[in-house]
């Protein structure tokens, strides 16, 4: 049997190959692109004052060329050179400041007009996933880890924002800088000059690329790694009492460390690799530099450039070169930042496993009430492990039907395939007569209100959680809702009142004023079906025989369905159904299940027998 570190310490999938990686940023480039093209005429503007902003900037230093041409010293003399020299440049001065403040103004400018297309498209993007999550069966959530969920969709936030901060920002400005400065290069000089600085460019961009490729599976490896490790914190946390329970802080401890140090170790293979890149690229510009000021030293020494042709030079190199040097960071943050945007429209490509068939119609709910039918229904949440096999009963409007039975009868998925989380294998549902797949399930769910077993409540204050049954509810209609389920006075007695927050899941409270809130939440909703699991399990005696009591109001011409472990709380329920192995083995009456003397009335015996002790 494997230990739990050898569990642990499973190795990572293996990378994606090259080709399919490709595929895979140019779809997620594809799957950006219409969110963004929403704002057009921004998008349009932005390109416009990016161009004006490179223009400008390359502007800077043929001017500043022509500035230390006028200054050079000349042979002429008389009251014209004295004029030139003092006139001349206080204007190129002038003309220089305001091309570099130009460059600057564009700049801000074209930041300016995009931040909404792009602060816009991750709102979009954020919000559909968000949506589309909410979507999905209860069974992806139950498959997948939190942790690691919201870090992918957070990660991919991020990342439309960097893609395109770096793509406008950076990328495209340097290669329309490099265009204008090969082209005023070739024209003015000698064709070397646009060579050399083609040539270095090119064997820049491509060791650059083809290195940083090989780097982005430890980038890769380090992210897929920080993800394992903040999903093992979160669960570590949310289920922090039973650590304590086990007293395993240190067992928990060791394996969030061991966790860290390969996430480590990787961070460390990525650095050192940067490293390399780094180097490379330097040594790359440093050959290039060289070069082109070489041959321009042996242009002004032959006369074939001036002193300011040298500095144009020069300044031309520096300009390209610096925003170049970051092409290595830039590029790795895009291919990132096109990964995690995968990852986050991989989200949305998860295919729902529960949907609307097309053209569904919303329920409709008689004023007489809702009756519910199953009628043959099979399911099992793994084909080899069957859960119901052939249920059938009815719940006629404004009856309640109680179900009874050992854990793991099927009990609660009666309830799961009500709220239609599950759609049923064979058989089928029917609210008011409508087969529940033919309906839309935001009309279904609205029909229905439950109390949970394990009630888990929102961080929030105790009438949030209270009023999430119907916001939009006054406080009045919330301080009723809480009286029905007899916490109000609990509450009125706490210093903040209603306004007292509740923690993670509810924790600041017990488990009873828990499942108080969420009797209160569902009277508030007040639907015309009611479904109570458990929905007294977690109170005492006192309180329970109280609540029950509201209970059977609430439900008094409403539809319930009462999953139930103690049968004392279901005996006045108009049908009882007793459950075994996902069948239903008896029903009936209560004073009916006792006369047959069967499961129903062993049950009953063993419950009395225990209570009476």
């Amino acid at each position: 049997m494997r230990s739990y570190g050898e569990a642990a310490a499973r190795p990572l999938q293996t990378p994606a190959p090259a080709t399919a990686r490709k595929q895979s940023d140019l779809a997620a480039l594809a799957r950006l692109l219409p969110y963004l093209w929403r704002y057009k005429w921004r998008v349009s503007a932005a390109l416009i004052f990016m161009v004006a902003a490179k223009v400008a900037n390359v502007g800077v230093p043929v001017l500043l060329k022509t500035l230390v041409d006028r200054m050079t010293p000349h042979t002429s003399g008389g009251q014209l050179a004295v004029q030139a020299a003092v006139v001349v440049p206080v204007a190129l001065l002038l003309g220089y400041a305001l091309l570099r403040l130009s460059t600057s103004l564009f700049t801000e400018l074209r930041e300016l007009v995009f931040a909404k297309a792009t602060e816009g498209a991750s709102r979009s993007i954020s919000l559909e996933v968000f949506g589309h999550l909410h979507r999905m069966s209860l069974r992806f959530h139950l498959e997948r880890q939190t942790g690691g969920m919201t870090r992918d969709i957070e990660r991919g936030t991020r990342g439309v924002q960097s893609l395109v901060s770096y793509s406008l920002y950076s990328i495209i400005p340097t290669f329309i800088e490099v265009a204008l400065v090969l082209t005023l290069m070739a024209v003015k000089f000698d064709v070397w000059f646009a060579v050399i600085t083609a040539a270095a460019l090119a064997v820049y961009i491509v060791f650059t690329v083809s290195f940083t490729e090989y780097r982005t599976k430890f980038r890769r490896q380090m992210n897929e790694l920080d993800s394992h490790a903040h999903s093992r914190a979160v669960d570590s946390l949310l289920n922090y009492e039973t650590v304590k329970y086990f007293n395993n802080e240190a067992f928990e401890a060791a394996r969030y460390d061991e966790s860290l140090e390969r996430y480590r170790r990787a961070a460390v293979k990525s650095q050192t690799t940067l490293s390399l890149l780094n180097g490379g690229q330097q040594f790359i510009i440093a050959v290039a530099l060289v070069g082109m000021l070489w041959r321009a030293t042996e242009g002004v020494a032959a006369g074939r450039m001036t002193l300011g042709d040298l500095v144009m030079v020069n300044a031309f190199m520096i300009q390209l070169y610096i925003p170049l040097g970051f092409l290595g960071v830039i590029y790795r943050e895009i291919k990132q930042s096109l990964t995690d945007l995968d990852r986050m429209f991989g989200l949305l490509e998860q295919s729902r496993e529960v949907q609307d068939q097309p053209g569904a119609t919303a329920l409709r709910v008689p004023a007489e009430g809702a009756g519910v039918v199953f009628d043959a229904v099979d399911f099992a949440y793994h084909p080899s492990r069957p859960i119901l096999q052939g249920v059938s009963f009815e719940i006629p409007p404004g009856r309640t039907v109680a179900v009874v039975g050992p854990s793991g009868s099927g009990k609660s998925t009666l309830a799961r395939l009500l709220y239609r989380f599950y759609d049923v294998d064979a058989g089928h549902i029917r609210i008011a007569g409508q087969e529940l797949r033919e309906v839309t399930q935001d009309s279904v769910r609205q029909a229905i209100g439950i109390v949970p077993q394990d009630t888990v409540l929102f961080n929030d204050s105790i009438g949030y959680n209270i009023a999430y049954g119907r916001p939009g509810a006054s406080q009045a209609e919330v301080e009723e809702a809480a009286r029905a389920a007899r916490i109000h006075g609990f509450i009125a007695a706490l210093p903040q009142g209603y306004d007292t927050p509740v923690g993670e899941r509810g924790l600041k409270l017990s488990g009873g004023e828990k499942q108080r809130v969420a009797i209160a939440r569902t009277l508030l909703k007040n639907p015309p079906i009611l479904i109570f699991d458990e929905a007294t399990s977690a109170l005492d005696s006192a309180n329970e025989r109280a609540i029950q009591a509201e209970l059977h109001s609430a439900a008094a011409g409403k539809t319930a369905l009462v999953i139930a472990h103690r049968l004392s709380t279901i005996a006045d329920a108009h049908q009882i159904l007793v459950m075994e192995a996902g069948r239903i083995v008896e029903r009936g009456h209560h004073t009916e299940l006792l006369a047959l003397n069967g499961v129903y009335a062993r049950m009953w015996a063993l419950q009395q027998s225990h209570e009476g002790a």
